[in-house]
């Protein structure tokens, strides 16, 4: 039987793993989704067809293990199961960032709680001082994470702000040092108990509070602007603490899957600070994000507004446009009509592309998905390194609910706390046409550039109801 449990584990990673391997395409990435969704769904019914594989090693807790334990298996996958399959069905597109981070956070909570239990029962004591490391670094960071997602998650919502207080970098300090200082007495009970008067227990349930409570504190200050590299950095953390608990539990599955997951997380974290052109350290150090900049000295500027009808007149008469998307289309779920304004354009011969940067919207790859869902074919969508050298020679820039992304400001001005972020060249374009519901700054906080630029009509509306204006116009034509 622990052979048939072994075979299973390995399919279930393979599947994982190519499930993986196939999302690295918008071409392929739904059926990576189906067969990563196969693969854990065999490893989970492995799990439940020879539950006793994980206390190989202290056989004597599997005693009854037949009868409330697979009840308690059943009711946690009922508990987890329906809510999730309930709630993936009905969040939008523009709610998927906070959707994800909940779900890095019950995913870091997990590894925290299999760590738990092997650290109060005393399982990860019986062999030597290696498990109760591993044990204990996973619950670490697995508590970490978990308590700071739940905060992006409350941000993303907009149930929290990002507040200041003094001293808080000497508070994150502090707790840190606490952290490390109870993860070592966890990791040496019996030497920790002369000098520690209190029992084990108490010391370990202590180290799991100041872990969570790090993560909120860290987290807690960091600006909106930051939140996609700040879900990946997560997202790699959890990936990380599940594969330090699968050594725990003797699950290769974890170990795997949670080191592979460990991986792409941290390449994809590296990969979206390189497309902001921050540091690590800038990101969970700084307060870039949520506090609203003055925008200099001098008169006060206009911005230059157009009529929906004007604009779709002008589009239809151009030989090139490039669409920017952001997350002001995902705000007004416009993406149909969207592609249905491209395809007429497209049907008066105008050559239209989409150009996604790798941080629009809220979450990597948010902007993606959401063409992807329009329908829109993904040999038109172009990254930030294919489209930015086109510009130039393109009649017009459609910019639609992007805001930092296009903000010439990080290009030339050194005081902009966005200066030196690779940006789409929107500005360089003929002309450009910003649909925007108002003339706020983005998430950033910063004032963009581009809505004063005398190429930039703006064209103020929401942009479904912008859009359809346009798609009247142009089969008015």
């Amino acid at each position: 039987m622990e052979l048939v449990s072994e075979v299973g584990y390995f399919i279930a990673t393979g599947l994982l793993i190519l499930g993986l391997q196939r999302m690295s395409s918008p071409r392929t990435a739904r059926g990576g989704i189906v067969w990563a969704g196969i693969g854990m769904l065999l490893a989970v019914v492995v799990t439940f067809g020879y539950p006793a594989h994980s206390y190989s090693l202290h056989p004597e807790s599997v005693v009854g293990l037949a009868d409330w334990r697979l009840g308690l298996i059943v009711g946690a996958l009922a508990l987890g199961g329906i809510p999730a399959w309930w709630s993936g069905r009905r969040v939008p597109i523009t709610e998927m960032p906070q959707m994800v981070a909940i779900y890095n956070g019950l995913g870091g909570g997990a590894a925290a709680t299999i760590a738990a239990v092997e650290m109060y029962s005393g399982h990860a004591y019986l062999t030597g001082l290696t498990l109760p490391i591993i044990a204990v670094t996973g619950a670490m960071v697995g508590s970490i994470a978990f308590g700071g997602s739940i905060v992006a998650f409350l941000k993303l919502q907009g149930w929290m702000m990002s507040p200041r207080f003094p001293g808080r970098r000497a508070v994150n300090l502090i707790l840190t040092l606490a952290v490390l200082a109870l993860a070592v007495c966890s990791i040496f009970p019996s030497s920790a108990s002369p000098f520690i008067r209190m029992p084990v227990i108490w010391i370990q349930t202590i180290f799991f509070i100041v872990a969570v409570a790090l993560g909120v504190l860290i987290t807690l200050p960091i600006g909106g602007a930051d939140m996609p590299v700040v879900i990946s950095t997560y997202n790699a953390s959890i990936g990380l603490a599940v594969g330090f608990e699968g050594f725990v539990v003797h699950n290769p599955a974890m170990i795997i899957a949670g080191t592979v997951v460990g991986a792409a997380g941290g390449l994809l974290t590296y990969l979206m600070a390189t497309a902001m052109n921050r540091s690590f350290g800038e990101i969970w150090l700084s307060e870039f994000g949520d506090v609203a900049l003055a925008t200099g000295e001098g008169a006060p500027r206009t911005m230059q507004s157009m009529e929906p009808s004007d604009a779709a007149a002008t589009m239809a008469y151009s030989e090139s446009v490039i669409v920017v998307p952001g997350y002001g289309l995902a705000v007004a779920q416009a993406q149909h009509k969207l592609w249905d304004l491209v395809q007429l354009l497209q049907n008066k011969g105008v050559r239209v592309r989409f150009a996604v940067h790798p941080v629009a919207g809220r979450m990597p790859g948010h902007m993606s998905v959401l063409l992807a869902e329009a329908g829109v074919p993904y040999d038109l969508i172009s990254d930030l390194e294919e489209i930015n050298g086109d510009f130039p020679t393109t009649d017009v820039a459609l910019v639609i609910g992007a805001n930092d992304v296009v903000n010439p400001a990080a290009r030339t001005d050194k005081t902009s706390p966005i200066y030196g972020m690779p940006i789409l060249n929107a500005d360089q374009a003929r002309q450009v046409f910003v649909i925007k519901r108002g003339r706020g700054t983005g998430f950033s906080g910063v004032e963009n550039e581009l809505f004063f630029g005398p190429n930039t009509r703006m064209v103020f509306g929401d942009a479904r109801s912008v859009i359809n204006q346009m798609i009247q116009s142009l089969r008015e034509l």
